[in-house]
């Protein structure tokens, strides 16, 4: 169930509570809103361009487009999950689970068109400070350590294309509702804060109904940070 105290109509609490509500429990699953591109200018800049142009073809009006993240709690630790670029070869630092090209497989060999997924035991996710609202999915602690669980199967098709046919680009929105998905978390409650948009949510989606992806390589429940 969606934590109940200080909601908006979407069940997320707002900018200012966020900081406020994310200790105490044992068990949790908080999903953060993110804008686009916080923190940095180029990343926030290509998110408006692209956006104005959908918006163009669509003919509607511009929309604020979010990133998002998870933080989990189990009563063994706090777990923070985020797909990000790969800063250097140290991934183990940071909960690496996996990694996956970005923009196309041929330049996927480079680090700087890589991204890792982190499962990061007590660790950050950077740019929390811009979060504009969190939302509580779930105080289950069955329920937090499937979402863990899953973690080894999340596929990893190029970022930023549409290699699984799900009607959209895959990118880090996609991991994340993927991974709700999957552990049977309530995804009907997740959405972005009023007038914004998650690109690639849907994708996560229609990928997680389908049959599980086995991924060459792919750490096991057992091999996760415990």
């Amino acid at each position: 169930m969606v934590h109940p105290q200080q909601l908006d109509g979407r069940g997320a609490v707002p900018a200012a509570h966020v900081g406020s509500q994310r200790g105490g429990a044992t068990a949790a699953v908080d999903l953060y809103w993110l804008p686009l591109g916080a923190g940095g200018v180029v990343v926030r800049l290509n998110g408006r361009v692209y956006e104005a142009f959908r918006a163009a073809t669509e003919r509607r009006s511009p929309c604020a487009l979010y990133h998002c993240a998870l933080e989990v709690r189990v009563p063994d630790g706090r777990y923070s999950i985020e797909l990000t670029p790969v800063p250097d070869r140290d991934g183990a630092a940071r909960g690496v689970v996996a990694e996956g090209p970005v923009g196309s497989r041929w330049l996927g060999h480079l680090r700087l068109f890589r991204y890792e997924l982190r499962c990061w035991r007590d660790g950050v996710i950077p740019d929390i400070g811009y979060a504009v609202a969190r939302q509580r999915l779930t105080g289950d602690p069955h329920l937090a350590r499937r979402l863990l669980d899953v973690m080894g199967s999340v596929p990893t098709p190029v970022w930023g294309r549409d290699e699984l046919r799900a009607g959209e680009m895959w990118n880090s929105n996609s991991v994340i509702s993927w991974l709700l998905a999957r552990s049977g978390l309530p995804v009907s409650r997740a959405t972005p804060p009023s007038g914004g948009r998650a690109p690639g949510w849907n994708a996560g989606l229609v990928v997680a109904r389908r049959r599980p992806v086995d991924r060459p390589g792919a750490a096991s429940p057992a091999t996760l940070p415990a």
